[in-house]
């Protein structure tokens, strides 16, 4: 029996929302779509995967003189209303993993547990809070369908995390339910994906 997980990358406000502290230009345009994929999953089982940045002021990837690329400017500070997940990707039953939590603890609390869960992140690559690959192993997912923002920065290091650490998982990206920060290398970066064997599909084929 197959094992399909829905992975929902940093739809939060101040990526989602254009008065957010670092808005990716466009994604307004995507909440429709990302909005029919959270439905879809929670009305038919389909078990959410999510990232959220987290930030402390300090944390490695903030700046005031960002290079946009290894840095960018403060955005989704801890308890900020920047931070927290648009409503139409609200998650249900949700377990939270943060990066200090102590993994034989989370493998407890993911026990029997049955709703969303929701790594907290301070640094753009998901894999960098150490309890994400030890959840992926505990959940034997073999099919992940991903979408969210953005497509060129914390979609990349997912997609390429999840490349080289689980080649035996089917990767799609729901290209019509994710924005790049740089839209004309869009095209660019899903085709390397698909070359690659990543599916490439719209949010209709995902939900009908």
């Amino acid at each position: 029996m197959k094992t399909r997980v829905f992975w929902d990358v940093d739809t939060q406000v101040d990526f989602m929302r254009p008065d957010g502290k670092l808005y990716v230009g466009g994604a307004e345009t995507i909440v429709s779509n990302l909005a029919a994929l959270t439905r879809f999953a929670h009305d038919t089982g389909v078990r959410i995967v999510a990232s959220s940045d987290n930030h402390d002021p300090t944390d490695d990837e903030l700046s005031d003189a960002p290079d946009f690329s290894d840095t960018f400017p403060p955005h989704c500070l801890r308890g900020t209303p920047g931070q927290a997940r648009i409503p139409e990707t609200e998650l249900r039953d949700v377990l939270v993993v943060e990066p200090e939590d102590p993994r034989a603890t989370v493998l407890e609390r993911l026990e029997g547990h049955a709703g969303d869960i929701l790594f907290h992140k301070h640094y753009f690559d998901v894999f960098t809070n150490p309890n994400v690959e030890p959840v992926v192993n505990a959940l034997g997912a073999d099919q992940v369908v991903l979408y969210g923002v953005a497509l060129d920065v914390c979609n990349r290091y997912a997609v390429e995390g999840l490349l080289s650490r689980h080649p035996e998982i089917a990767l799609t990206v729901v290209t019509d339910a994710v924005r790049a920060i740089d839209e004309d290398n869009r095209d660019d970066l899903l085709g390397d994906w698909q070359s690659r064997g990543v599916s490439l599909v719209g949010t209709a084929e995902v939900v009908r």
